[in-house]
């Protein structure tokens, strides 16, 4: 009997940043990461460094409500490199323990239920410490295109192992870096792929910043603030859903699959279970950007509460003026940004030349 050899590595960011590939249903599958945006991190960094834009010893500097916080620490590491992090209010004890062992200095925002306030404190907080230290570089996650070359790793992954499928892709928006940096190499191949993206109430990418969602804790997947990463014509169907349904998707996956994952996945394993009722003769590629730890005792704990995802439907909307909680979902069709998502000095990077 050949003996398999594990592969050995020389960085743990090798060893974590690709997904596991999890068949759910006959025409649904999961992207299972630890942490999607070690993919980000890595070919922003590399990008900067190849570029002669970073040099080794140099400082980097972002905000962030999580997940990048911890990849871009995990970058630094691996490339010689200190970190800082401007750290949402949503940061938990555990994130932050890693960042700081990890070497990354942190500044975290006061606890606010304010989306945008804590947003605005964050950039505000950003560009104070650029006039302090010039020689820090801001990698700007929510803006600079860079982050969006790391994921050509995660398309021809996907290419190699769904070859020919037509495929719908079923992601958080957030920053719009892993779904564009995605879709975009795969779409550059002739590959038949559509874009469900998934917001929150109370985010502005969208619109559905004049709706709130008081017990809303899914960090990373809304803004406040325009993104110029957000690619909007990007997008083929987008759905709104709130915490409560969020949940119950990530509790019938766990129940269901034994797969433990964030909020933001659980919402698309509720909005790829719609699209895929609808849509069976195509491949629904669930994208499942972090685990569930942060999210135990506000979500987790109160399983029992959790709804059965069977019985909910979304609300089908035409227009933005019809969005309502607490699922909405509407065709998309490649529009442009809605009037208040658009960056007041929109980005020179035009959607052809995105890396």
């Amino acid at each position: 009997m050949t003996a398999v050899r594990a592969p050995i590595h020389e960085h743990v960011t090798d060893a974590i940043k690709a997904p596991d590939l999890v068949r759910l249903t006959p025409n649904t599958l999961l992207a299972r990461f630890e942490t999607l945006k070690v993919y980000a991190a890595l070919g922003a960094v590399r990008t900067l460094l190849d570029r002669g834009t970073i040099h080794r010893g140099q400082t980097l500097i972002d905000s962030s409500s999580g997940i990048y916080a911890l990849a871009l620490a995990l970058a630094c590491h691996r490339y010689g490199l200190r970190c800082h992090i401007v750290a949402s209010t949503t940061v938990d004890v555990t994130m932050r323990v890693q960042l700081e062992i990890l070497g990354a200095t942190v500044d975290q925002m006061p606890p606010s239920s304010d989306l945008r306030l804590d947003q605005e404190r964050r950039v505000r907080r950003v560009r104070e410490l650029l006039a302090e230290r010039p020689d820090t570089h801001w990698m700007r996650q929510y803006h600079d295109p860079v982050h969006y070359t790391g994921y050509r790793e995660f398309a021809d992954l996907v290419a190699a192992a769904l070859p020919g499928a037509a495929l719908t892709v079923v992601g958080a928006v957030g920053t719009g870096a892993s779904t564009a940096g995605l879709v975009l190499p795969l779409r550059r191949r002739g590959l038949d792929v559509r874009l469900v993206g998934l917001q929150p109430f109370g985010s502005v990418t969208f619109g559905s910043d004049h709706l709130s969602d008081p017990e809303a804790i899914i960090a990373g997947i809304g803004s406040a603030i325009p993104f110029d990463n957000v690619r909007h014509r990007l997008y083929d169907t987008l759905h709104w859903i709130d915490f409560r349904h969020a949940t119950a998707g990530a509790v019938a996956l766990l129940r269901d699959h034994a797969v433990f994952a964030g909020l933001s996945t659980g919402a698309a394993y509720l909005a790829a279970g719609w699209e895929a009722a609808h849509a069976p003769e195509r491949t629904h590629l669930v994208i499942g950007p972090d685990t569930g730890h942060r999210y135990v005792e506000r979500a987790f704990a109160r399983h029992r509460e959790a709804a059965d995802p069977r019985v909910l439907r979304p609300r089908r909307i035409t227009d933005l003026a019809e969005l309502a909680p607490p699922w909405s979902v509407m065709a998309w069709g490649r529009a442009a940004a809605p009037e208040r998502a658009r960056p007041e000095r929109p980005t020179a990077t035009v959607l052809e030349d995105v890396p």
